[in-house]
């Protein structure tokens, strides 16, 4: 049987409306009115925002949101992270910048986002970041690091086991799908904390119980993944 230590990625895209907040409502609260309703034309306010906390915290779920509901309303976002090795310039078309992972930038990146950020905030554009520690802990240079931590920072935490089950369980039953307290245990102990990822397997799962005509059961799932 395959390892199951997945991170598998949302087919329809992460939401701000789809973050099941728990502990991290402040933030997702903020990010909500930042982007706004798309019902009016929205000025969003260049005061950056930082986001950090440990891997399935939501960091880059809650960017990739406000990404979204920026193109709802019909504007780009410049989006860097490590694995994009030569960023590119940037572009003032762009609404906002969004930097994902920023603990992880090489010296090319962090020109790059530096680079970025003053053009931002020249033009009176917003920035969203993202990384694992608080500011102040950032192995960035000064001058980056300094500027990532002068507006508002929020600090996220990885949801419980017990809201992770809750919301699963809710999901679930949304669908019409009956989950076990077996098969929600393997799915928490043997997959991603992720959030998002758990919510996608659960997509995935029912797809694959409808198209075998079985129910979700812990072989179900060994079957899923020895098929894919």
């Amino acid at each position: 049987m395959k390892q199951l230590a997945l991170d598998i990625g949302l087919a329809s895209g992460p939401t701000l409306a789809g973050f099941f907040a728990g502990p991290n409502e402040p933030a997702l609260r903020h990010l909500t009115l930042w982007v706004g309703d798309g019902r009016a034309p929205t000025v969003h306010s260049p005061v950056p925002t930082y986001l950090w906390g440990e891997g399935g915290s939501g960091k880059t779920h809650l960017l990739e949101g406000v990404r979204a509901a920026l193109k709802d309303q019909g504007a780009s976002a410049g989006w860097l992270h490590p694995g994009i090795a030569d960023p590119p310039e940037f572009d003032e078309r762009w609404g906002a910048i969004l930097l994902d992972d920023v603990h992880l930038y090489t010296a090319v990146q962090q020109h790059a986002a530096f680079n970025w950020f003053v053009n931002a905030q020249s033009l009176q554009r917003g920035v969203v970041a993202a990384g694992a520690m608080p500011p102040a802990d950032l192995p960035l240079r000064e001058d980056l690091r300094t500027r990532l931590g002068w507006g508002h920072v929020f600090h996220l935490q990885v949801l419980s086991e017990a809201e992770r089950r809750a919301v699963l369980r809710q999901a679930a039953d949304s669908r019409g799908v009956m989950l076990s307290d077996e098969v929600l245990d393997y799915m928490l102990h043997r997959f991603s904390r992720d959030l998002a990822s758990l919510m996608e397997l659960l997509t995935q799962l029912d797809g694959y119980a409808l198209q075998t005509q079985r129910a979700i059961t812990i072989p179900l799932i060994r079957s899923m993944l020895e098929n894919e």
